[in-house]
């Protein structure tokens, strides 16, 4: 079958017919499958680019890097290569064989740089080390350099936390609880009980997404306190660092994967839950601002359809990566891109992009097809 899709995809190449579908494999114009997971897509210039993890056929960890897609289109993508490679230097945060997850890239108007986030964990370590990294270029294109990984907000409280809250963290011990999910240990973990065990270090950063708002400050979203809690935190103006001004939402919910987006004067997020490579229902939260109040409400995702049957009940088969327009003119689509995982050949994960609409109350509404919207 997957020889066939190739055939076939190669024929479309070369009659310079492009039929990029929901759920298939999708080809760059050499015929080979886009190898860009995690990622997003930016407008520069009179083209985009689709900056994603570069995943190995068999295995799991980084052999290659971050890489780069160009088009005019959104259709038609040339492959640009490794925007960030991988150190060959034993000890190096990003040597060989670390983890590069969820790389986000932005341009930065005011310094003239192109500037990578992205999720790493280090060598040989699985997933203990839960740090955001910071990559830096003057081309989209790359070669973007490395300049270092940390935790985030390291002895630093949220901004909206009260001296009794405060307090309240600081009389928790997360080394007391071996048993989750209890009402007493929901209880203590709202109470900002990881917060706290994780104050002296900085806090996990895991799945994540960057966002610029229309003043051009810059937020960093990321699944922390072992993937319980999303934290909202402020990027300096040369989105290079934290401003230490942060915020905590949904404390224990699990949510990763996070997605956001701004209509109709409201903040909307969207994420998935915690169930590794498996599928699952989505959540969207509503914020008044970026800071919130943050309000739950259902899933986006309505209907049937989707990759091999799958519903809106499991976000058709996917878990989203980020949202992006076309362009900022009227009318033009939010687009929800996601990946349909294959855990066994990570390099040809599918990729999934749908229209985000909207219903009369201004709530939005995705539903799947089959066509990729451009």
């Amino acid at each position: 079958m997957r020889k066939m899709l190739f055939l076939v995809t190669a024929w479309l190449l070369s009659a310079g017919v492009f039929a990029q579908q929901n759920g298939e494999l999708w080809m760059d114009v050499d015929g080979k499958h886009i190898n860009a997971h995690g990622g997003n897509v930016i407008k520069y210039g009179d083209k985009y680019y689709w900056y994603g993890e570069n995943r190995p056929y068999r295995g799991f960890t980084t052999e290659a890097g971050v890489g780069v897609y160009s088009s005019t289109d959104l259709q038609h993508w040339k492959d640009e290569g490794i925007a960030l490679a991988v150190s060959e230097e034993p000890g190096h945060d990003i040597e060989r064989g670390c983890i590069m997850e969820r790389p986000k890239v932005l341009y930065n108007a005011k310094t003239g740089k192109f500037v990578m986030l992205f999720h790493l964990e280090l060598k040989g370590r699985g997933y203990e080390a839960a740090r955001v990294a910071f990559a830096i270029s003057d081309s989209p294109t790359g070669p973007f350099r490395f300049i270092r990984s940390t935790r985030v907000n390291a002895n630093v409280w949220p901004f909206d936390y009260t001296k009794k809250q405060v307090e309240a963290a600081k009389q928790t011990d997360a080394s007391k609880w071996k048993k989750w999910w209890t009402p007493e240990w929901m209880a203590e973990t709202q109470k900002g009980m990881y917060l706290w065990s994780d104050m002296a270090g900085g806090q996990m950063s895991r799945d994540m997404t960057v966002y610029v708002d229309d003043d051009g400050k810059a937020y960093h979203i990321t699944s922390s306190q072992e993937n319980l809690t999303l934290l909202v935190s402020e990027l300096t103006d040369d989105y290079l660092d934290f401003t230490g001004k942060y915020n905590m939402v949904a404390p224990g919910g699990q949510n990763e994967a996070p997605c956001i987006f701004k209509h109709g004067g409201k903040y909307w997020l969207i994420c998935s839950g915690c169930t590794g490579w498996e599928p699952n229902e989505a959540r969207m939260f509503r914020g008044e601002s970026i800071w919130g109040p943050w309000t739950q409400l259902p899933s986006p995702f309505e209907g049937e359809g989707g990759y091999r049957d799958f519903s809106a009940k499991k976000t058709f088969g996917a878990q989203g990566t980020y949202i992006f327009r076309k362009n900022e003119e009227a009318g033009s689509p939010y687009i929800f891109m996601a990946d349909i995982w294959n855990p066994r050949h990570l390099s040809e994960s599918l990729h999934l992009w749908l229209p985000i609409g909207f219903k009369t109350d201004g709530t939005p509404v995705i539903r799947w097809q089959p066509a990729v919207p451009y």
